[in-house]
């Protein structure tokens, strides 16, 4: 049998990943199984589960229309217990009957700038890596980690092995492969990067399905309908898609026959649904949470906040990313009328919480993009102005400890943060912040169009305050 190691065994990996390879189990086609595991010592009660039911866990999906439905996932064979050296983890990436290693450790997981550089000045972690594994520890990031087991695997004599990212970054394979060899470059180990060049590929991909953070009505939910008192079990909506480029070095499994797209190119793909997909899930967040909803499908129901996700798409987005000059293969205004309907489904209750995180790497990879494109083509760009603008507005509330939640965001300097909110001028600080917008900082039609977005923000939250 062939196997997949599997870096990060979260929600999405196990709603997502996993349920191809069930899928084809289902129709009887074996010889791909799922090892998984986390290079850090974080979801210890799931792993636990995970590895008391045998890596077994039940999905509940659930329609637009709010039909429930129940699957006992199968696909991962071995649960990985999380040990500081990772010695189980590069042990399994060395094993010969490894052909993929995929990895979901979240955009901000990867520490690149707007030049796809590691950014070694704002990531600690990222640095006391490069020492940990220059000493001859194991690595906690996905670089150190990747290190570790590809170091074990090229001395084992292993073979070749596909590098397959499954998070939400634009050109993903590419720009997480050219953040591990500058990873390999600052250990200095030309040998490595010799095999790595010679031994690996990295396919882009774009992956696509919420999945909310388990809460334990799940668990109630799932022994209710199957009588299973299951640890590990957890909800996704039941739209589910993958999209693949096929450049992998050491087989893969016959994903096409499970819905699976395997493309020579997956830029068109990539790009609908970061844009409209994933800049309009955070404008809903942070919308939603200024007005006081704890859920994205309260957000997306109310109509001036559907109605700002709706105009960003349209007006800014789609002209962009479809023109005669370069049209788009994708039907992008009913891509936009599907997601918003998706958003709507409140039997997901997926939480502003998760959807709002990470806004300092989603504002650069997400949203600044159209806003570079249209500057670049002398257009108007009000619309998409407002998505940042919202997110001043939640920094803001972060600053005087107003959210109802606790805000996660590994690529925010929280120092730098305040002082954006503190400034005598906090538009024009946020507009010259250069890990939000690279190259753009500070240019006269940024700071312009985000201060009229962000009074029309405050309009929005002082009518709510007022309502």
């Amino acid at each position: 049998m062939n196997f997949i190691l599997h870096l990060g065994l979260g929600s999405f990996h196990r709603a997502h990943q996993a349920v191809y390879i069930h899928q084809l189990h289902q129709q009887g086609d074996r010889r791909w199984a799922i090892a998984g595991g986390n290079l850090r010592p974080d979801m210890a009660d799931t792993i636990a589960a995970l590895q008391a039911q045998g890596g077994r866990y039940t999905l509940e999906t659930v329609t637009p229309q709010g039909e429930r439905s129940y699957t006992v996932i199968e696909s991962i064979q071995r649960v990985i217990p999380y040990q500081d050296d990772l010695a189980p983890l590069i042990a399994t990436g060395a094993d010969p009957a490894t052909r993929i290693i995929s990895f979901t450790v979240t955009e901000a997981g990867y520490y690149l700038d707007a030049d796809n550089r590691l950014d070694w000045a704002t990531f600690p972690d990222l640095r006391a890596d490069l020492e940990a594994v220059k000493a001859g520890h194991a690595g906690h990031t996905i670089y150190g980690g990747l290190v570790s087991i590809l170091r074990a695997r090229m001395k084992a004599g292993a073979g070749p092995v596909t590098l397959m990212n499954c998070d939400n970054l634009r050109h993903n394979g590419e720009r997480s492969r050219g953040g591990l060899l500058q990873f390999i470059g600052a250990l200095g180990d030309s040998a490595l990067r010799a095999w790595v060049e010679a031994n690996t590929t990295s396919p882009n991909a774009m992956v696509d399905r919420i999945t909310p953070r388990p809460t334990p009505d799940v668990a109630e939910r799932v022994k209710a309908a199957t009588g299973w008192d299951d640890r590990a079990a957890l909800m996704g909506e039941s739209f589910i898609q993958w999209v693949i480029e096929d450049n992998f070095i050491a087989g893969r499994p016959e994903w096409e026959k499970v819905g699976v797209e395997m493309v020579n190119s997956v830029q068109a793909h990539e790009e609908a649904k970061i844009r409209l997909l994933n800049a309009t899930h955070s404008c809903i967040a942070w919308a939603g949470t200024l007005a006081g909803y704890l859920y994205i499908h309260e957000g997306t129901l109310d109509p001036e906040i559907r109605q700002m996700a709706y105009d960003y798409v349209t007006d800014d987005a789609i002209p962009v990313l479809h023109s005669p000059q370069k049209p788009c293969p994708i039907d992008l205004p009913r891509y936009r009328d599907v997601v918003l309907d998706r958003f709507g489904n409140p039997a997901i209750a997926d939480t502003n919480q998760r959807v709002a995180m990470d806004a300092f790497s989603k504002i650069p990879g997400m949203i600044a993009p159209t806003i570079r494109d249209q500057l670049a083509r002398g257009g108007s760009f009000d619309s998409v102005a407002l998505l940042p603008a919202l997110f001043l507005a939640y920094l803001q509330r972060w600053h005087a400890g107003q959210i109802p939640y606790t805000y996660q965001d590994q690529a925010m300097d929280p120092a730098a943060a305040h002082a954006i909110c503190e400034a005598a001028d906090p538009v024009a600080a946020y507009a010259a912040d250069t890990t939000l917008w690279g190259e753009m900082a500070g240019r006269p039609e940024l700071v312009a169009t985000l201060r009229k977005a962000f009074a029309r923000v405050q309009a929005f939250v002082k009518e709510r305050a007022g309502a």
